[in-house]
């Protein structure tokens, strides 16, 4: 994979292939003092079961891996600690919510989050719910998200036919775009009246980007390269 691109494609071929994670093996016990000593500042962090990926194939108009299951306590070092293993990554969805004024809608993490202040669009690395028999499902990863951080239904946008995937070191970020008939203010205040109903919503803030000036330096580099990218297209 090379660091730093987006490539588009129209078809996702993920599916589960069950094999060992040597690191995960190996480094267990420094793994589990690693996650004792995150959960000392972030209580709230879950050791679930998660899902990575390896063996990453691009075509004319695909792309294709094989996943694999882990915890997050593992997942969560192997991020910390620089991706030590480079045969792996973390290859997950994102829904670029996408204005009809042509405002991205991102949301900030809340401090109890593993990623607390970043700002992205609607994600999560996939996980056994994600699964379709053998079959990663990361359309329905990124609908579950959406729904999850800010209340958005599939009957509140349209998605669009392709996907543009940001390779950087360690991750590959699967973007769709979801167009939503509204203007990025009205979309704000929508989502920030659904978290205001929750009792620990995963977003403390809600933010429009329209042009490069908006782009902050705690956006991840996938984030702004996609938006970059998009944007430079609309000009």
């Amino acid at each position: 994979m090379t660091s730093g691109t987006v490539r588009r494609v129209t078809r996702l071929d993920l599916v589960l292939k069950p094999q060992p994670w040597l690191f995960a093996e190996q480094k267990r016990a420094e793994i589990e003092a690693h996650f004792a000593r995150r959960q000392q500042d972030k209580p709230k962090l879950w050791n679930g079961r998660i899902l990575m990926a390896r063996h990453a194939v691009f075509t004319d108009d695909s792309f294709g891996a094989e996943y694999f299951e882990t915890d997050f306590a593992s997942f969560l070092a192997w991020r910390d600690w620089g991706f030590p293993d480079g045969e792996v990554f973390n290859g997950f969805g994102m829904g670029a919510l996408l204005c009809a004024d042509g405002a991205f809608v991102l949301g900030e993490m809340a401090d109890f989050t593993s990623n607390a202040g970043q700002i992205y669009f609607p994600a999560g690395t996939p996980d056994l719910s994600d699964l379709r028999g053998t079959i990663v499902d990361i359309p329905g990863s990124v609908t579950r998200e959406v729904e999850e951080e800010t209340g958005l239904t599939p009957a509140d946008y349209r998605a669009s036919d392709h996907w543009d995937l940001v390779v950087t070191r360690g991750l590959v970020a699967m973007m769709r775009v979801l167009h939503v008939d509204a203007s990025g203010e009205a979309l704000r205040a929508r989502i920030e009246a659904n978290l205001a109903r929750e009792t620990a919503p995963e977003l403390c803030a809600i933010h429009l980007v329209r042009n490069a000036g908006d782009l902050k330096p705690v956006m991840p580099i996938f984030v702004t390269a996609f938006l970059e990218a998009q944007l430079k297209s609309t000009i």
